[in-house]
């Protein structure tokens, strides 16, 4: 595209020109002319130059002045070219900013009534609006004023350069506006047309059609417009010399605009990120020219691949197709297209295998099939290459991405022949065995990502061998974890390559910490492939092991790490932001030098042998957003401190052996979404303000401590409350009807305990596995009044554990309104009266508990109600039928026989807990 651009420019340069630029160098035929001269100067004097890039206006010949041109013939002002040479997308971006232009455009600019050219681009010309004047310079055949810092609207009186051929005025994000778009129409002569994230809104829906009367157009940039409506349609068209469009990153709501496939000249078509529906037009592999297709990000554009890559696609280059509705197979004919480049067919819902044809793709250096259903191995021999000049597959290949598909069996041996290769995706699959030996001879290998599979095999064979590392110089991005492989190396090993990401989760690199880790000097985050250190699920013993590196991301959870966590770990690793070192053997106390770490925003010590308090340090972690204590041995009350963590959203300080209160600083805490003080020795009244400032809280813990008191009325200010667990504590009074009232729980919303941690502008999800499900637990308290019938308005709710306390009355007859309801624990209360009939229909409970009470009458055994046993209702002297063997007498529901086995002074101890790990299901603990 980047050619075609230049080569429209040079034809818009030079078409219909009878005079010559004079430039800085040349021998002209005359001097420029006083009065341009003198507008040249005001020019200059409106102009804000602090890299003094004019410094060559001086003089009385202003034709050899940088950026202007002049004509042979009359001395005349011809061009003014005053784009920035160094945006903020060039090589040397150090110097944007330095070259920029800003101030004003003096309106005595219009007297150059000779100027063709004018370009301001990229320069920051402050949040002005583009000049009305400019409207008035009616020679001007080039006119650019891209992303130049413009803003407000686009002025109509462009509408009057009737000779401009080269228009771009295109903004960033939508500085600029269209009113009308009436004005296009008059720009006859107009070849180019860019107005990339200019706010097109406003213009209504006959934009297309204002367009459509420009038959010289050839290139058409209106990316990111806001523009929507339906644009299937277009009769006649009279785009008879369009070779580029591109309509990409806005909002049609059409279907696929068919009338693009007459279209013969065109060679670029970009509508990607549209809001386009419907089926792709096979036709559209039959447009001569056309080298560049991108129609992805749209996800509803469907076709069938055998069909559509059938087709000719005599010229095609990159055809990128992802995130989409794509199904098929795809044809060996894709062999076919051996200028393809790109080729991008990623999340769509093609089947079947990867054709052996593909060898013949002899420029292909970009092929994503990423998150498919490919099913199948990957080609054993690939087909074709005698096509290349190298006579070997895919010489030009830099980058395979085939992760998250169905693809089975082993990885074939031919991908270590991809001379090239620099990323290789096979993350996700199916594969087994070994990997292949071949891929030593990657050269060029930066990124490979093989977690996933079932691979297995002594690594020494394969990849990670010390004979094979030695090409693999530079290699930056290593992901081998959730597999079954094994590291086997010299301990003195020393790799010829500096890692930056490393994942080798759950691979056999045990016992002892790998000391080749400690070369590595560059695991850092350093682009957008996720860098991190993840070591989890392994058998590693010894001290945890600091090297001297600016890591971000380092997850040793789940080994045998003994001893202290290191006093020096802020100052080694000042650049952490993730930490976890969960789930080992560590001990001693939290390092108050832990305050030090000012970027970090997770800190996950649980389940190990932590001792001691909490630092007051640990307020100065400004950024930290999930803190997990939980499962260690520490003491103390909380440090107030804790409340200076504004942006926190997850605290878990839970089976502890914390005491005290709950600091009322906590209430500073706003953003909170999960709160677990379970299981400590914390005392002292409910802490009534966590119903007032905490809308965000989802998961409420503090079960097991000595809280007294009664429960807030405002429990319904908990908008967001899933999950309630306060039992074993003393609570006292009733509970409020307010409880009926928790709205994520009344609209049957499922909990999902998660939160994003910004890496240098990379985001990684940090979720911890919740222990319960949407749940209600008050039991073991020692609440009274009547069982609350709006309880019954919390339709998403899976369990409630009201048992022992003192709860009176009968349970509501709607109860079965609570259909998702898999647990019901009402047991060691004093409720009275009958069992609702109703719950019969409650076909998802599977665990009931009404023993101990003071319940009547006849057992509505029918329904689900029929897979409970004697133990669900023993203890209730006035309660007979099946499954009791107390008989109702003549089938009075009120039969008053005792049960012979009465436990009504045994406290049941049961729970039920529910895990999510893919399928839910429900264990007794």
């Amino acid at each position: 595209m980047e050619r075609l651009q230049v080569c429209i420019l040079f034809v818009v340069i030079l078409h219909s020109m009878t005079v010559e630029f004079a430039c800085k160098g040349q021998n002209v035929a005359t001097s420029c002319s006083a009065s341009d001269l003198e507008v040249l100067l005001d020019f200059k004097n409106g102009l804000n130059d602090p890299e003094n890039r004019l410094s060559s206006w001086k003089g009385r010949d202003c034709c050899k002045w940088r950026g202007i041109g002049c004509s042979n013939a009359t001395g005349s002002v011809i061009k003014i070219d005053l784009h920035n040479p160094f945006p903020v997308d060039s090589a040397d971006v150090t110097r944007y900013g330095f070259w920029n232009l800003s101030g004003e455009i003096r309106p005595s600019l219009v007297k150059i009534q000779s100027l063709r050219y004018l370009d301001l681009s990229l320069n920051t010309f402050g949040g002005i609006p583009i000049p009305r004047f400019v409207g008035s310079l009616k020679n001007l055949e080039y006119l650019n004023l891209s992303r130049a810092g413009f803003f407000g609207t686009l002025p109509p009186t462009l509408g009057n350069l009737t000779n401009l051929q080269y228009l771009d005025v295109s903004s960033e994000f939508s500085a600029l506006t269209v009113e009308s778009f009436h004005w296009v129409t008059a720009l006859v002569s107009s070849k180019y047309i860019g107005m990339n994230q200019v706010d097109l809104s406003m213009v209504g829906l006959s934009w297309l059609e204002m367009l459509n009367q420009l038959p010289h157009l050839k290139e058409l940039h209106l990316s990111s417009c806001g523009l929507s409506g339906s644009i299937s349609y277009l009769t006649p068209v009279n785009f008879t010399s369009l070779a580029v469009i591109d309509l990409s990153f806005n909002s049609f709501n059409s279907t696929f605009p068919s009338w693009l496939v007459n279209i013969s000249s065109l060679e670029y078509i970009d509508l990607s990120n549209s809001g386009f529906r419907g089926r792709i037009p096979l036709g559209i592999s039959e447009i001569p020219r056309l080298r560049y297709l991108n129609l992805a990000l749209n996800k509803n554009l469907s076709a069938n691949c055998l069909e559509l890559f059938r087709g000719s696609w005599k010229q095609i280059e990159v055809l990128d197709l992802g995130s989409n509705k794509l199904h098929g197979k795809l044809p060996r004919s894709i062999g076919n297209m051996t200028y393809l480049t790109h080729f991008d067919l990623f999340l769509n819902n093609i089947e079947g295998g990867i054709p052996a044809t593909i060898g013949g793709l002899c420029n292909l250096i970009n092929f994503d099939l990423t998150g498919n259903n490919l099913t199948g191995g990957l080609p054993e021999q690939l087909q074709g290459m005698e096509k290349c000049d190298s006579k070997k597959p895919l010489p030009s290949l830099m980058y395979l991405k085939l992760s998250s598909n169905g693809l089975v069996g082993k990885i074939p041996g031919w991908l270590g022949q991809l001379k090239n290769l620099q990323q290789l995706g096979l993350a996700s699959n199916f594969f087994e065995g070994p990997i292949p030996a071949s891929f030593g001879k990657l050269q060029n290998l930066t990124n490979l990502r093989l977690s996933g599979n079932q691979l297995n095999g002594t690594l020494p064979e394969s990849t990670l061998s010390e004979v094979h590392f030695k090409n693999l110089r530079k290699v930056k991005i290593l992901d081998l974890s959730s597999n079954s492989l094994t590291l086997n190396v010299n301990p003195n090993w020393i790799p010829p390559f500096q890692i930056r990401n490393l994942d080798m989760g759950s691979c056999h690199l045990g016992p002892s910490f790998p000391n080749w880790l400690k070369s590595q000097k560059e695991l850092k985050f350093l682009d957008i492939s996720n860098a991190n250190i993840d070591l989890s699920s392994n058998l590693f013993n010894g001290t945890i092991p600091l090297t001297s590196v600016s890591i971000e991301l380092l997850d040793l959870s789940n080994n045998m790490f003994q001893g202290l966590i290191p006093q020096n770990i802020s100052k080694v690793m000042p650049d952490l932001v993730f930490l976890s070192l969960s789930s080992n053997d560590i001990s001693g106390e939290i390092p108050a030098i832990i305050g030090k770490m000012t970027l970090v925003q997770v800190i996950d010590l649980s389940n190990n042998k932590l001792t001691g308090s909490i630092p007051s340090s640990i307020g100065e972690c400004s950024y930290l957003k999930a803190l997990d204590l939980g499962n260690n041995t520490l003491s103390g009350s909380f440090p107030s401190s804790l409340g200076q963590l504004i942006q926190l959203q997850s605290l878990h300080l839970n089976d502890n052996k914390f005491s005290g209160g709950v600091p009322i600083s906590l209430k500073n805490l706003s953003s909170l979404e999960t709160l677990d003080l379970g299981n400590n020795k914390l005392s002292g009244k409910f802490p009534s303000w966590i119903s007032d400032g905490f809308q965000n809280l989802r998961i409420l813990s503090l079960r097991s401590n000595s809280f007294s008191g009664e429960l807030p009325l405002g429990m319904s200010k908990l908008s967001s409350l899933q999950v309630l667990d306060l039992a074993e504590n003393n609570l006292t009074g009733a509970i409020p009807t307010s409880i009926g009232d928790l709205n994520a729980i009344v609209q049957e919303k499922k909990s999902d305990e998660s939160l994003v941690v910004n890496l240098k502008n990379q985001f990684q999800k940090y979720t911890k596995t919740l222990s319960l499900l949407t749940s209600i637990d008050l039991s073991r308290n020692n609440l009274n009044g009547a069982f609350p019938v709006e309880l019954t308005n919390l339709h998403g709710l899976i369990v409630l554990n009201l048992s022992g306390n003192q709860i009176s009355g009968q349970i509501p007859e709607n109860i079965s309104s609570l259909h998702q309801l898999a647990s019901l624990d009402l047991s060691s209360n004093i409720l009275s009266g009958v069992i609702p009939s109703s719950m019969g229909s409650m076909s998802f409970l599977s665990y009931i508990n009404f023993s101990n009470n003071n319940l009547s009458g006849m057992v509505p055994y029918k329904g689900q109600m029929t897979t409970f046993t004697v133990s669900a209702f023993e203890g209730n002297p006035h309660l007979c039928g099946a499954p009791l063997v107390v008989q109702c007498q003549n089938g009075n529901s009120d039969n008053r026989t005792v049960l012979e086995n009465d436990n009504s002074d045994e406290f049941p101890d049961k729970w039920f807990y529910f895990e999510s790990h893919g399928d839910e299901h429900i264990s007794v603990s």
